[in-house]
């Protein structure tokens, strides 16, 4: 651990905050230690990620109700 936020720059905190997902890091440390364990080439792939991507559909609603005319009288 130590190894990997000295390659990387960051403190061990950063790093710790890093492993659990913390949404406070920036995506630019999560890149550096990406490059730190040499997997910065696979960076892109978060936007190619299928489960991801069910997961958000579900989310969408299934059906928008239309909405009601209002009558001009």
């Amino acid at each position: 651990m130590e190894v990997v936020a000295d390659r990387a720059r960051i403190t061990r905190q950063t790093l710790a905050k890093v492993e659990r997902g913390d949404t406070s890091v920036s995506i630019g440390i999560y890149a550096t230690v990406m490059h730190a364990l040499g997997l910065i080439d696979k960076l892109g792939d978060v936007a190619n990620d299928p489960m991801a991507s069910m997961l958000e559909d579900e989310a969408l609603p299934k059906r928008i109700r239309a909405r009601k005319k209002v009558s001009e009288s």
